[in-house]
């Protein structure tokens, strides 16, 4: 048994040495960085954040508000005289902005759609709008070639361009209707071209070539071979919006210094250090042990937490972004509280350490659980129903929230287990215990 004990003992050092080991050097991984040298070696940077952008800091997506650049916002307006989906149309105006951005060398972009009519352009590192309001109000140019690249017609012929399943021809497409001219030109043309392409273009980019089977006449036509609705529909939005372009009214448009967002970071990050490292003195002054196990599991987690941000897709960090971050700091703290809450509740019950642990978790579960859903429920909500920097903060907020319950349920419980597994016996090591609970438990 006592070799059985010293062998438990001995694997528990071991394992809360190699967490600690690995939780300095990714810390520090993080921020110096880590490339390969000549040697195929991995070696760490500079210690200078600044010098390098292979650390996470560096690698983090920033919005417009820390980086600086451009942002504008517009009001779309139907244009007259059309009955072509509006929702459609919105689509393809926004896909048509974003590829002109892209092409334009403006790759971090961003273009999305505010309420029902509105739309928001964030182009960071920038401090031209006039370049940017002259390149997105640009009328979107559809063209329609032959096979030898001659012009056929343009996009003030399309009418309406609608994606769909055809269940005639089992098959998914793209329904257009042409204007009379239109109707008069495409005819002539796919009757001298059966058999041929005929390729359609947006902006000079190729959207897709047909092979025509027969001369439409009437002013009205399919396009099959889509492969899924998908396709089909972003395809016609495309086409539609190069024909008839939603009227952009602009709303706002302002310049964001980048010496204000790099100040506004700096004093946030450093506002969050000094409430960190405040929040672990008061838990270690409160819960003893058990506090330097959740000062542990708080490095843990803004480790875990940066690492996704720097690692997942689509995750830019704002202001707001980083109150979300702090938020879920704050739901990381709360539930090692309530942890450590019920653990000592067993300790005063009598209970020994080992089972202190195991019920003081399972007690905790079902707060902590009640809490980070609750939350979750309210992030997911403002994720998909808010607009820019709400959905910032949504973001960043639910992914503190998931890594949270992570180094609580997990992380946590591994720390107290194995400190606990070195035979500590000494409870007041972990939490205040009357003497008589100490006689009763001896």
């Amino acid at each position: 048994m006592k070799a059985k004990k010293t062998s438990s003992k001995t694997k528990s050092i071991v394992l809360l040495v190699i967490v600690f080991v690995l939780t300095v050097a990714l810390g520090v991984i993080g921020v110096t960085g880590m490339n390969l040298d000549a040697r195929g070696l991995y070696k760490l940077k500079s210690w200078l954040p600044t010098t390098n952008a292979d650390n996470w800091p560096s690698s983090l997506s920033l919005g417009l508000d820390l980086r600086g650049g451009v942002y504008v916002e517009y009001s779309a307006a139907r244009p007259e005289n059309s009955d072509a989906d509006f929702d459609s149309l919105m689509e393809g105006t926004i896909s048509v902005i974003q590829n002109r951005l892209t092409d334009k060398g403006y790759s971090e972009a961003t273009v999305q759609r505010i309420g029902t009519d509105g739309i928001r352009v964030e182009i960071p590192d920038t401090d031209d709008p006039k370049a940017v309001l002259d390149l997105i109000g640009t009328p979107a140019k559809l063209e329609f070639k032959d096979a030898d690249g001659n012009l056929i017609m343009d996009g003030s012929m399309v009418q309406t361009a609608v994606g769909g399943y055809d269940s005639d021809q089992a098959d998914y497409v793209i329904s257009f209707k042409l204007t009379s001219e239109g109707a008069t030109v495409f005819a002539q043309a796919t009757a001298a071209n059966i058999g041929k392409t005929i390729s359609i273009y947006l902006d000079d980019e190729l959207l897709m070539s047909p092979t025509v089977q027969s001369a439409i006449t009437g002013g009205q036509g399919v396009i099959n071979g889509m492969g899924s609705l998908e396709r089909a529909q972003t395809m016609a939005a495309q086409i539609q919006s190069g024909a008839l372009p939603l009227v952009l009214t602009q709303q706002k448009v302002d310049t964001v210094s980048a010496t204000l967002g790099s100040d506004a970071l700096s004093t946030t990050v450093t506002a969050a250090i000094i409430g960190i490292l405040l929040v672990m003195v008061v838990m270690i002054v409160r819960y003893r042990l058990n506090g330097v196990i959740a000062s542990w599991a708080l490095c843990v987690y803004i480790i875990l937490l940066f690492f996704l941000l720097a690692v997942i897709p689509g995750i830019q960090l704002t202001l707001p972004g980083l109150a979300g971050i702090v938020l879920g700091i704050g739901m990381a703290v709360d539930a090692n509280v309530v942890i450590f809450e019920r653990f000592n509740e067993e300790l005063r019950a009598g209970r020994p350490l080992r089972a202190a642990v195991r019920a003081g978790f399972k007690n905790a579960m079902s707060a902590v659980l009640d809490a980070n859903v609750t939350t979750l429920i309210a992030a997911i909500v403002l994720m998909f129903y808010g607009t820019g920097s709400i959905q910032g903060f949504a973001k960043t907020l639910l992914l503190g929230v998931v890594t949270s319950m992570f180094t609580a349920v997990v992380v946590t419980r591994f720390l107290m287990k194995n400190i606990v597994n070195l035979g500590m016996k000494n409870t007041g090591l972990f939490a205040k215990v009357k003497q008589v609970e100490k006689e009763e438990q001896k």
